[in-house]
């Protein structure tokens, strides 16, 4: 969907003054009733014949069959029709009318009037449908060139013929047009948004042409009194034998056992890292047969990206390998060494586009094992099928400018207790073992929340989210804690702020000079470079075209959303953009389309991810007063729905916190 802002040359005719809030009839639309015509027939042959009549004409044949074009029909021919004179002076009415028409397109306008400034040739609907007048001419010469539309929103929905079987995608567009006393940009695209929300809701989403008309008009009549006009434009896209493709739901993937692929299998090996898994383990885990899954991973060998540890398992090769300690205890490190900030990835993309960032890297690993039952005797304990990797460690110490860093990569994430467990234990063992630590970075991807009419707050893929208080929110709700990260938990909330909020006023002054100075431009094309020369995956930005935007209307269906028009794009492209605002998590919420987006709005959440509850409830358990998230944006669910986008938006936030970290005081307690 498009948030533009002087783009389209049509408007409507110069608003009225500001309505009465008082009157019934200032949000006029049109509801569910019965109404009779009470026009003559030989009105009625003229104009159902022509384009220029009251009727709402189906948006094509694809989706526009007979029985359609009746229904639209009776929206006006079978209404309580009354004269002009008989409603109120001065009263303001929704009209509707036609713009114009090609072979694939359709335009309508519905704005509101006031009474003595519409024509002759209208239906005036009486009844539950009062306030609602339907236009019989597409009227010339009508003011409405005169002012460009405030904004407008672009989405696209899938139609298959009830006639012919065929499919197509149609774009639908809205243009917005608001009263002359909202001037605000914000009020605007906040009202516009949320008039969109209402109007796609997974709840009642309009299924045919006729329906998604009358709700626009309905809307108007229950609200949005801010809106003095919209403007429908209805075009086909392309019209296919079979049906276009659609990204699958969560909701409808989640259950499905993913196809046992090398991509998979070496996706799967990359998350346990530094942990070694085994061909027994991912079998019983995905359903799949171990023999096939060894064929998978004998191929990944011949490939060189994945090695055999001890116990038949198989861990990934990383492209530093042969600099990578294996030790048994961490080596004692010199004091003026010792690093004063820890960075903590999830992901095995994160973590190398972390290193990416270090100068005078060196990376230690250090292997434990556990028993499967501690119950087997001494001689089973030994057996190599009855022993497995544990919670493995893996960290590279490095600077960046006058600071050490020590980087990590947790062994599992997710919400079940094991992996809450393994992350708890893997950043109580980091704090423990670099206990000069002040500061703490989560880093890696995450979720984005879009905002569907607002470029300035829209999230989008490639974007960085920084764990920040919502100031505006604050205000509000001054007796509401603060808060940076929500975690839900079935009814139970917890929220988590740091005592030193140091980073994210260094995060602050970086988006505040974000238009003059973008140091991690710089850092990440180096960055990028020096990957490209070390290892075989691409942290390239991937193309823009498969950015899209879905929203979830229910029945397991979506619909695609066009972005806001972006305002700073080069050649195309949009520039890397910061944001500040609350991250959030929540045990399956960030699963469910419609869960994790009223999860998302009642916290004023600007990204989702992978629940990193315990790694905050760690870091506050172990006395560090200051960390901050900073969360590239790879998808809009929690940064893991596809790997399209993941190593492009974890080097993007890699690059932020450097940024970062490079705006901080140098360290006084090594």
């Amino acid at each position: 969907m498009s948030g533009r802002r002087s783009q389209t040359q049509m408007a409507p005719p110069p608003p009225p003054p500001k309505p009465n809030k008082a009157q019934a009839n200032g949000n006029g639309a049109l509801p569910n009733g019965t109404a009779n015509n009470n026009s003559n027939n030989s009105n009625n042959s003229n104009y159902n014949n022509s384009y220029n009549s009251n009727k709402i004409v189906a948006v094509t044949t694809t989706e526009g069959d007979r029985q359609q074009r009746n229904q639209s029909e009776s929206l006006s021919q079978n209404s309580n029709v009354t004269q002009r004179s008989q409603t109120p002076p001065r009263t303001e009415q929704v009209v509707m009318t036609p713009r114009g028409k090609t072979a694939n397109s359709t335009v309508i306008l519905i704005e509101r009037k006031l009474i003595d400034e519409i024509n002759d040739r209208v239906h005036v609907a009486g009844g539950d449908h009062t306030g609602i007048i339907i236009n019989k001419d597409t009227i010339a010469g009508q003011k409405s060139a005169s002012k460009a539309a405030a904004l407008s929103l672009e989405f696209r929905v899938f139609l298959v013929s009830a006639n012919t079987g065929k499919h197509s995608q149609e774009s639908r567009t809205l243009r917005f047009w608001f009263r002359d006393w909202l001037t605000n940009d914000e009020k605007q695209a906040h009202i516009a948004q949320d008039f969109f929300k209402e109007l796609v809701s997974p709840q009642d989403f309009p299924r045919d042409y006729v329906g998604f008309i009358k709700k626009i008009m309905k809307l108007l009549q229950h609200g949005y009194a801010e809106i003095q006009s919209i403007e429908i434009e209805l075009r086909i896209l392309e019209e296919t034998s079979a049906p276009p493709s659609r990204p699958l739901s969560l909701e409808e993937s989640q259950f499905e056992s993913p196809p046992l692929t090398q991509e998979k299998v070496l996706e799967l090996i990359e998350q346990a890292y530094p942990n070694p898994v085994s061909p027994e383990d991912l079998a019983k885990d995905y359903g799949w047969s171990e023999q096939d899954v060894l064929l998978v991973i004998q191929s990944l060998q011949d490939r060189g990206l994945i090695k055999l540890m001890e116990y038949n398992a198989y861990t990934r090769i990383h492209h530093e390998d042969k600099e990578i300690k294996v030790v048994k205890q961490m080596p004692t490190i010199a004091s003026n060494k010792q690093p004063t900030i820890a960075i903590i990835t999830a992901q095995y993309c994160e973590k190398l586009a972390v290193d990416a960032m270090l100068e005078n890297k060196e990376t230690f690993v250090r292997y434990t094992t556990v028993d499967s039952d501690p119950n087997l005797t001494n001689s089973l304990r030994k057996s190599k099928k009855k022993r497995r990797f544990g919670e493995s460690n893996v960290y590279t110490l490095g600077n960046i400018g006058a600071h050490r860093i020590v980087s990590t990569k947790l062994p599992s994430v997710g919400s079940t207790r094991e992996a809450m467990t393994a992350t708890g234990n893997t950043t109580t063992r980091l704090l423990g073992t670099f206990q000069k630590v002040d500061y703490v970075f989560i880093v890696g991807v995450a979720g984005g929340v879009p905002h569907y009419t607002d470029y300035k707050k829209h999230v989008r893929l490639g974007d960085v989210v920084i764990s920040y208080v919502d100031k505006q929110r604050a205000l509000i709700n001054s007796k509401e804690k603060p808060y940076v990260y929500v975690y839900k938990s079935g009814e139970d909330v917890k929220t988590y702020f740091p005592i030193n909020d140091s980073l994210q006023q260094i995060a602050e002054s970086l988006q505040a000079n974000m238009e003059l100075k973008r140091p991690w431009e710089t850092y990440l094309n180096d960055a990028q470079q020096t990957l490209a020369q070390k290892t075989e995956s691409d942290f390239g930005r991937p193309d823009a075209k498969t950015d899209k935007l879905f929203m979830n209307i229910g029945n397991n269906e979506v619909i695609e959303v066009a972005h806001p028009i972006a305002a700073d794009e080069i050649n195309g492209v949009t520039r890397l953009r910061l944001h500040l605002g609350p991250i959030g998590s929540g045990r399956d919420l960030v699963r469910s389309d419609d869960l994790r987006t009223q999860f998302a709005r009642k916290f004023g959440l600007l990204a989702t991810d992978v629940e990193m509850s315990s790694v905050l409830d760690s870091i506050i358990g172990n006395c560090r007063e200051s960390f901050i998230l900073v969360k590239g944006i790879s998808d809009y669910k929690d940064g893991m729905s596809t790997r399209k986008w993941q190593n492009y938006a974890s080097l993007s936030a890699a690059a932020v916190v450097k940024s970062v970290i490079c705006g901080m005081d140098a360290p006084t307690n090594v």
